[in-house]
């Protein structure tokens, strides 16, 4: 083989290991995801004894990588240090499951309560963390009723740091979205921050009722009650209307996002199941059986003897926590609903 037949051949296999370097690696970016994790809805707001246990137990089964809560953990009492003290051999019992905790408006309804819940929850009331490729940003509207002007800008300038990162979620506690996109606006705040920066699923919770939307490829979920007071099942509506107890798993696999909702089993519900992109559809709608999920790590104890992502906190000298005019004029549209007292 003369000299210039090597130096082609050469050049030749190096275009080839780039090449496939190049495919490798872009590969690896795409399924940089691959993890599970569960949504467990509001626990209280008038807790059904029992549900929230039994949630725990089914999520236990399905062996997430973490779990999100959407805020509402505690009943609002004159003593809400109980309230933790009586929830911690629950936690302690899944403590190696780590725990993003959301504030709700039963969780957090004064400065004291606040500073308890950061306490017990070893969580700021807002606060972002990656898992792998994809980024979470949990906000705090548990004392207003939208987000405040605090919580847009901690959350656009989160985003603008993460625009790499592939799927991302907002999770934060009171639906205020309901109102604008059920009147086909996406003319507000979170929508246009959400649209800018490439946000797949805002997550709330607080009515005790499952619900999805969609609106610029963004998907809005309020993942229903995990023990909460359902008012609907007392108006007489039921499992097709989103009123039942659940909770929700979501399977990331590269950038591809699975939702699987789950009806508790008996004795407080049957045990239903269905992938929350099909909800309000015949298919959706079906009773299906479900089983535990095949782990792709067998016998695995997901969690244990590894340190949770870390989580970036706010600022502590960020501006006040005062609802927008914004959030004043979708209060008075929505008549009360998501007023702090209810659920």
């Amino acid at each position: 083989m003369d000299r210039v037949t090597r130096r082609w051949l050469g050049a030749a296999l190096a275009v080839l290991l780039l090449g496939g370097g190049i495919i490798i690696a872009r590969a690896a970016a795409e399924s940089g995801n691959s993890f599970r994790f569960s949504i467990i809805g509001d626990r209280t707001g008038g807790a059904t004894p029992g549900v929230y246990s039994q949630v725990w137990r089914e999520v236990d089964q399905l062996h997430p990588d973490f779990v999100v809560t959407v805020g509402d953990t505690i009943q609002r009492t004159n003593d809400p240090r109980r309230q933790w003290d009586r929830l911690r051999p629950l936690f302690d019992r899944y403590r190696h499951y780590p725990i993003y905790f959301t504030a709700g408006n039963h969780d957090v309804f004064s400065e004291e309560s606040r500073v308890l819940f950061e306490k017990e929850t070893g969580r700021p009331t807002f606060y972002s963390f990656d898992h792998q490729n994809a980024h979470f940003t949990v906000l705090d509207n548990s004392r207003t009723l939208d987000l405040s002007d605090e919580q847009l800008l901690f959350l656009e300038e989160d985003l603008e740091e993460q625009q790499d990162k592939s799927p991302k979620f907002i999770f934060f506690h009171k639906p205020f979205w309901i109102l604008p996109l059920k009147l086909g606006s996406g003319e507000f705040p979170l929508h246009r921050i959400a649209k800018k920066y490439g946000v797949d699923y805002v997550i709330s919770g607080h009515g005790h009722q499952f619900m999805r939307m969609e609106r610029d490829g963004i998907v809005y979920l309020e993942v229903g009650s995990s023990g909460g007071r359902m008012r609907g099942v007392e108006r007489g509506l039921g499992f097709r209307e989103g009123w039942f107890y659940h909770h929700v798993l979501v399977s990331v696999e590269g950038a591809v996002v699975t939702m699987t909702v789950k009806e508790l089993d008996e004795p407080f519900g049957k045990g239903r199941t269905f992938p929350a992109g099909k909800w309000g559809t015949a298919r959706g709608m079906r009773s299906e059986g479900i089983s535990p999920m095949k782990m792709k790590r067998p016998g695995r104890i997901v969690g244990a003897g590894l340190a949770p992502p870390a989580t970036r906190a706010p600022n502590p000298g960020a501006a006040s926590d005062a609802p927008t005019d914004y959030g004043a004029k979708v209060g008075a549209a929505r008549a009360g609903i998501l007023e702090g007292s209810r659920p």
